[in-house]
């Protein structure tokens, strides 16, 4: 398929830049699989679709503060780095993306907090905005962690223009968040209330957890029309063997099996066994979901309303079927459901 088959006009008034009031509140639109029907509900309805011995697959990665503000040495012109991800946990080296990046060079230092809480200096040059930095710190590793924590800012996806506040650390974040790693949420678990798990609980749906850590590479733009050719950024992704136990016995009793979010889909994808049942793994995957692709694990997911042209458009194209997807986004933009990560949610079964 091309690119430009996933285009649709998208009002910029839809993009939420804040989460509903209350998770489980926000809208949850059903698209129907084999028919194409649309259902208009609320979140917390989900539970309607769900029965004894289903399963939910939910991505329990831990989103960190990687926005940190610092200062040039001698300039001390303001620079923001975003932590990608650490290289070296011995060496405190660490992928970053650094703006302005024409300011930054291999050699210079950074500053950050008011009192030079941490200091880090640029060791390589990786892409035009990327680079290698090593943070010179003496403490312990906890106390490095803290430090991140007080200096660092809930990295709140570019199209929301407004600082992140205490607020956004806890909502920008999924209720069961564990494995810290994430540089941006799986957002379709952040409508997920405590008191809506339990609820599924009482009702006999079992969870598997698996982690798989968010990278800034599952939003960035696909910059050619023929989709074979588009290479994602690899992720890391964990299936533990009891996780795995959960789905496959789900699989066995032909229960429904849902997917919540686009990225346990792709970690359930990125590990599938001759038979089409999930397998434990520890790994890194860039596997890139688009149509026409058959599905091995789950026969359902729950994800949020994505951006015209982007990968996780294209992904749940492929899911539930190109033109009934496209026509569910053009009955969104028209009933105003709001897009992207504090977005409203979508079930599709």
């Amino acid at each position: 398929m091309k690119l430009s088959q996933f285009k649709f006009n998208l009002p910029e008034s839809l993009l939420a830049s804040e989460p509903s009031e209350n998770r489980d509140e926000s809208r949850l639109m059903v698209l129907h699989r084999d028919t194409g029907k649309i259902e208009h509900k609320i979140f917390k309805d989900v539970l309607d679709y769900f029965d004894d011995k289903d399963v939910m697959i939910l991505n329990n990665t831990k989103v960190f503060p990687a926005r940190l503000y610092g200062n040039k040495e001698k300039t001390g012109a303001t620079i923001e780095v975003f932590l990608l991800r650490e290289l070296n946990n011995e060496l405190r080296l660490w992928d970053v993306l650094v703006d302005p990046a024409r300011k930054i060079r291999v050699g210079n230092k950074l500053y950050f907090g008011d009192d030079d809480l941490l200091v880090a200096e640029v060791v390589d040059n990786t892409t035009s905005r990327g680079r290698t930095i090593r943070f010179l710190f003496e403490g312990t590793d906890e106390e490095f962690r803290r430090n991140i924590e007080i200096l660092g800012e809930t990295p709140l996806p570019k199209y929301i223009k407004r600082k992140a506040t205490p607020e956004d650390k806890f909502r920008y974040q999924t209720i069961y968040a564990k494995n810290e790693g994430a540089v941006a949420a799986p957002t379709a678990g952040l409508h997920f209330s405590r008191e809506l798990m339990k609820r599924l609980e009482l009702k006999g749906v079992d969870f598997a957890e698996v982690t798989l850590h968010v990278g800034l590479g599952t939003f960035r733009t696909v910059e050619v029309e023929d989709l074979t050719k588009h290479k994602m950024d690899s992720e890391q992704f964990i299936i533990t063997d009891e996780a795995a136990k959960v789905v496959n016995k789900a699989i066995d009793n032909k229960r429904r099996v849902c997917a919540v979010g686009t990225t346990s889909m792709r970690a359930i994808e990125s590990s599938v066994s001759a038979d089409h049942h999930l397998k434990a793994a520890s790994d890194w995957t860039s596997k890139f979901i688009y149509p026409p692709y058959d599905f091995s694990i789950a026969n359902s997911m729950i994800t949020n309303f994505h951006t015209p042209e982007s990968t996780l458009l294209v992904m749940i194209a492929a899911f539930a079927g190109y033109e009934n997807v496209m026509n569910a986004y053009e009955v969104a933009v028209k009933e105003k459901y709001r897009f992207y990560s504090y977005g409203d949610a979508m079930l599709i079964i």
